[in-house]
């Protein structure tokens, strides 16, 4: 995607959510009018819409800007329609057990990967080598500790999406690996194909 300043807004609501006015300016180094006249411009197009939102507090609502589903669009899909119409397709013609076999495969392979590419460290290092490889595949994912010393893995992007809406099992053969690969408890705290606008993973207990 070109860095236009377009581009620079979507990835930024696509990588951080919902932004004010302000922080987008901040973000691309321009003047609140300028980011206002591109958001504009982008509304029209239909890529993002502004939503009044409770300020914490007794304040006033505040404005945020949202990516809408166009918005989303922009990124990359690995041609969901196909994937969606070949998977029922085996189904149909295989049975479920036939997409169960090509999962429980691919976690093997990916486990297997993994384990290369993720060397040995302590838990949160183990986690950020996770981040940087998920980015790699095209998930946009990062890392962080919490306060509580427990450790979060962000997708802010789900190229597969259309395999795992069409069938649940990719997400839980995904979850699995986590906990395989990091030797420690996973738990999913956001999904996006429950809504959220990203999956959010909480991480925690010692790396095997």
């Amino acid at each position: 995607m070109r860095q236009s300043p377009a581009n620079r807004i979507l990835m930024l609501l696509k990588t951080e959510g919902p932004q004010p006015l302000s922080a987008i300016g901040e973000a691309l180094s321009i003047s609140g009018e300028a980011a206002r006249q591109q958001l504009a411009r982008m509304a029209e197009e239909g890529l993002v819409e502004a939503v009044s939102e409770p300020a914490p507090g007794r304040g006033r609502p505040r404005q945020l800007w949202h990516l809408t589903a166009s918005g989303n669009a922009r990124f990359p899909d690995r041609h969901a329609e196909l994937t969606s119409a070949l998977l029922a397709t085996m189904v149909t013609s295989l049975g479920p057990h036939a997409l169960d076999t090509v999962i429980a495969a691919r976690e093997a392979e990916t486990l297997a990967r993994y384990r290369r590419e993720i060397t040995a460290g302590d838990l949160p290092t183990r986690v950020r080598q996770l981040a940087g490889v998920r980015t790699d595949e095209g998930y946009m994912a990062d890392s962080w500790q919490e306060e509580d010393g427990s450790l979060l893995l962000v997708e802010n992007h789900c190229p597969i999406c259309a395999a795992a809406t069409a069938c649940a099992g990719f997400c839980r053969s995904e979850l699995e690996t986590f906990r395989d690969i990091l030797g420690a408890d996973v738990e999913r705290k956001e999904h996006i194909l429950h809504g959220a606008r990203r999956c959010a993973y909480r991480i925690s207990g010692t790396a095997r």
